[in-house]
């Protein structure tokens, strides 16, 4: 199967037309034309529906599109493997909508000024969704929480490991845990991802019956409910360390408190390891105490 077809198929699906794909590709639309059905009759398939202006993918069409990301994909990291060069190129990179977020960006930042020849692209998204962007490869690797299944041929490597708290207003008083949790008006995070399950599951083997006054889905709008005195929530510390934190008392969540791990997931055969195991280090540096180096021993 000819690669320029497939980049030629794939400049179609990012660019919506023949036309304007072939003049990303330096080809005539005629020439773009004759690819399409040179690739069809290979494929025996019909990847357009013809019957609209422009054409449009069939779900055949589609299906092939996903294959060919994969195959270009492989090739470009083979050709850098075996050049000795995976730090050029673009590395994709997926990110939850966490602690880790306030990291990412420093530790891109000391990865571009090492390697001025790569370049980073971020994906904020779901930990399924990403997870299984990496298992495709359609990410190099993506950055979740320990709590999920993991498939067998990728690996997870922890760089954060942080205590979650119970915080509350200034003018709340404290008192001990298990009372506060029963009769303090609570602040629920609801979402559908890892941490939610981890407060969650804590407060079940507590005991404790919450007096929700808000549900939220996502930290930062938490600690906001909080510093407007609206009720108590459990937090990763990680959220607490800006100065405007300063002002909410935080007390240990769980006994012994709890914590959770965040890390990279890729690959088990990523071409690019040696570069993701940098930026695992980097990502642990920026985290401070809290951070995981990365040792080189494989978890999964």
């Amino acid at each position: 199967m000819n690669t320029r077809h497939l980049r030629t198929l794939l400049a179609i699906h990012k660019y919506k037309t023949f036309s304007l794909a072939a003049e990303k590709v330096n080809l005539t639309a005629a020439a773009v034309g004759q690819q399409v059905v040179s690739l069809e009759q290979e494929l025996r398939a019909e990847l357009f529906d013809r019957s609209t202006r422009p054409p449009t993918f069939t779900p055949q069409g589609l299906q092939v599109v996903e294959m060919a990301n994969k195959i270009i994909r492989l090739e470009e990291d083979t050709k850098l493997s075996l050049r000795g060069d995976l730090v050029s190129g673009t590395l994709m990179i997926g990110s939850v909508r966490s602690s880790a977020v306030n990291v990412v960006p420093g530790a891109m930042v000391k990865m571009r000024s090492k390697y001025p020849d790569l370049k980073t692209s971020l994906r904020i998204g779901l930990s399924a969704q990403l997870v299984s962007d990496v298992a495709s490869g359609h990410l190099d690797a993506a950055i979740i929480a320990e709590h999920i299944s993991i498939p067998q041929h990728l690996t997870w490597h922890p760089f954060l490991d942080e205590p979650l708290w119970l915080v509350l207003p200034s003018d709340m008083e404290v008192r001990p845990l298990r009372e506060m949790l029963n009769e303090y008006p609570f602040i629920r995070f609801k979402s559908a991802v890892p941490l939610a399950n981890v407060i969650d599951t804590e407060l079940s083997s507590m005991g404790v019956i919450t007096h929700d006054v808000a549900e939220v889905d996502t930290i930062n709008a938490l600690i906001t409910c909080v510093r407007s005195g609206l009720g108590i929530a459990v937090v990763p510390e990680m959220f607490l360390l800006e100065p405007e934190m300063a002002n909410l008392t935080k007390v240990e969540f769980g006994t012994p408190q709890i914590s959770r791990k965040i890390g990279i997931v890729e690959r088990i055969n990523n071409p690019r390891k040696v570069v993701i195991e940098e930026l695992h280090n980097h990502l642990a540096m920026q985290c401070g105490p809290q951070g995981i180096p990365r040792t080189g021993t494989a978890s999964s």
